[in-house]
């Protein structure tokens, strides 16, 4: 079978185009600048600028601030550890975790640790959302579970660091600025510009409150463990919700009519899975696809690899039959990132792939054509995304466009909900269909001046952290946080075309990704 398959005409025809590329002047010219890059003034100029500690004032008032905090935290914790409450709930507690740690329950949960569990819960944030929504029986716990997590985490934190168990770092990063700075202006903005007081405080909580993940996680993963239980649950919900899309593909599974247009009646079905939505889900296999391609790059296992690029496969198909044009994008993006990073071969399997998926589903090329007519043009001004954001122009020109039209009031879901402007012929409530425009509308020039400030900073200690990684024999970390940030960037490009983050599992999602990015660069711990 071998020989048969070594002597066949496509495996003949594959070996011949690799000769032909790697002779030509193609891979001559990537192979002229991957010699002379090491000793370039560009290696020179990336070194420097990864170079760059990540507090570059060790005596700045906010690490001040931190260290007092932080003793402040263990002199109470001390005192705490000396009083008889405690003695006396510690005696109670160590017999009884005995008890309760001998079935597989108590052995998982020695093994993930408080930080652990912490961490899976956060991982889950989907499953778990859609499982207490479909299935509990009360209510209120649906709308507020998440901030008991949120809040069971911030408790642990302040309590790991009482006892002095956490580690010796802050954890303080440059990011933390952009973040608090991005929150103090959404508060200015909140007490300049709120007719329903109401509205603009849960239009404010919707923006900032999922950024605050940022901060947990990064005290959160202390280590290599931490990281490992994190990056894992990751990919074994996101591997399962693209299996399940591809499922509904083919059991052809029935969607609305409002998800196609009139001259796209081709498109048999789009998935969604336990999401609900086809953009929201292209978006979240936008945001974990390069991290399972990563695992096969990371892993030294062959089944390990085998495997990890099967499921890369299906996730790109999963999001190919969302038939999320924003999100096809953002997965070229990610791509790109991916490749320019690790692997340039990348871009010509992108591109064959591509070119394969246009042949074999006809609708995907039937669905990028018709972006280029005059009847999409047509369409798009009437009821669609050009419409929304000249009508969401439009109503920031009518205020004062440089502190917006107010938090929660016109293209989000907070609108969506209190619609408290009467809705007319010529004015009606809808999501935006981009986020950064949804943004300026709400929070002027000056709140999305500043949003985009923080995206920079973000991304620029992104990549600094990315730089100061290791990619060697011994140490692959560098593939792991190429391939968080890769899908980071291919959501900030999704986001144009959706509003991404006003899903609160994707802002999580989003964030958490970016402190174990600097976790890695900056912070790593490692312990097996």
């Amino acid at each position: 079978m071998k020989a048969i398959f070594e002597d066949s005409l496509l495996v003949r025809a594959i070996a011949c185009l690799c000769a032909w590329y790697h002779e030509g002047a193609i891979a001559g010219f990537f192979r002229r600048v991957r010699e002379a890059y090491p000793d370039s003034r560009w290696r020179r100029l990336w070194d420097s600028f990864c170079a760059v500690p990540l507090c570059t004032a060790a005596n700045s008032g906010y690490v001040r601030l931190l260290a007092a905090l932080r003793g402040q935290l263990e002199r109470l914790g001390g005192v705490i550890a000396q009083s008889a409450v405690y003695r006396g709930c510690l005696a109670v507690w160590r017999p009884l975790s005995g008890f309760l740690g001998g079935g597989w329950l108590g052995r998982a949960c020695r093994f993930l640790g408080v930080r652990g569990v912490l961490l899976l819960c956060l991982a889950l944030y989907l499953p778990l959302d859609y499982a207490i929504r479909q299935f509990c029986p009360i209510a209120a716990i649906a709308s507020i579970w998440d901030e008991c997590l949120m809040l069971a985490a911030f408790a642990y934190i302040l309590w790991h660091t009482a006892m002095k168990r956490a580690p010796v770092q802050l954890c303080a990063t440059p990011v933390d600025a952009y973040l608090l700075l991005f929150i103090g202006v959404g508060f200015f903005l909140l007490c300049a510009v709120s007719p329903d007081m109401g509205i603009a405080v849960a239009g404010y909580r919707a923006v900032v409150q999922y950024l605050f993940w940022f901060f947990l996680v990064a005290r959160l993963i202390e280590d290599d463990r931490d990281l490992a239980i994190f990056y894992s649950a990751l990919v074994a919900m996101a591997a399962l919700i693209a299996l399940h899309g591809v499922y509904q593909y083919i059991v052809a599974a029935p969607i609305p009519a409002s998800w196609v247009s009139q001259t796209e009646e081709n498109v048999r079905t789009r998935v969604y899975s336990i999401i609900g939505s086809p953009n929201i889900m292209g978006s979240l296999l936008v945001l974990f696809a390069p991290m399972v391609a990563g695992i096969a790059y990371h892993s030294r296992k062959l089944w390990v690899k085998v495997l990890a690029i099967g499921v890369t496969g299906m996730m790109c198909l999963s999001c190919i039959f969302t038939f999320s044009k924003g999100a096809w994008g953002g997965l070229v993006v990610a791509v790109l990132v991916f490749a320019i990073f690790l692997d340039r071969r990348l871009i010509a399997l992108m591109g064959v792939a591509g070119a394969g998926a246009l042949v074999a589903i006809p609708s995907i090329a039937h669905r990028i054509t018709y972006l280029f007519t005059a009847d999409y043009t047509a369409a798009s001004l009437r009821a669609g995304r050009m419409g929304r954001w000249s009508a969401g122009m439009n109503l920031l020109r009518s205020g004062d466009p440089w502190l917006g039209f107010g938090l929660g009031r016109f293209g989000g879901a907070v609108a969506m909900q209190n619609k408290v402007i009467e809705e007319t012929p010529n004015f009606t409530y809808f999501y935006m269909d981009n986020y950064y425009l949804k943004t300026m509308v709400e929070m002027g020039y000056i709140g999305l001046i500043f949003f985009i400030l923080l995206l920079v900073g973000l991304v620029l200690w992104c990549l600094r952290a990315i730089g100061r990684t290791r990619d060697d024999q011994t140490d692959r970390t560098r593939v792991l946080a190429v391939s968080m940030f890769a899908g980071m960037c291919g959501v900030l490009v999704h986001c144009y075309f959706e509003n991404i983050f006003e899903v609160p599992y994707m802002m999580a999602y989003f964030w958490s990704m970016a402190a174990a990015v600097l976790y890695l660069g900056y912070f790593r711990k490692r312990r097996t």
